[in-house]
């Protein structure tokens, strides 16, 4: 059994082919998906603005660690192709971006300088 790392995951993408329907539901849903429902979550957490020209998810995906970020990336994008065609919102090409949360380093010179522990 191989080892499991815990990713965070930005998918990015530009809004395409949007009905007249889509946008209105969006629209309508706008202040629930702006900068302060940012969230990394297994489920995703979808954040546009009011010009619908972009969008990104947020995810937490858990895969292999011998797979890497590229299959953590692929995951978060499967996962985002799924949520906007069953919301039937077009979009482009996605992008996307991981970290690896248990590589990561913590760097506690800042917290120390300050006298905190």
């Amino acid at each position: 059994m191989s080892t499991q790392h815990t990713y965070r995951v930005i998918v990015r993408g530009t809004w395409a082919g949007l009905t007249d329907v889509a946008r209105e539901r969006m629209l309508a849903g706008v202040e629930q998906h702006g900068l302060a429902a940012m969230a990394f979550t297994e489920e995703g957490s979808l954040t546009y603005d009011r010009a619908l020209k972009h969008f990104s998810f947020r995810y937490v995906v858990v895969s292999d660690a011998g797979d890497g970020p590229e299959m953590a990336c692929a995951i978060a994008e499967d996962r985002a192709e799924t949520e906007l065609r069953g919301r039937g919102y077009g979009h482009g090409e996605l992008r996307s971006t991981a970290t690896d949360m248990d590589t990561m380093k913590i760097n506690y010179k800042g917290r120390r300088a300050s006298g905190a522990e």
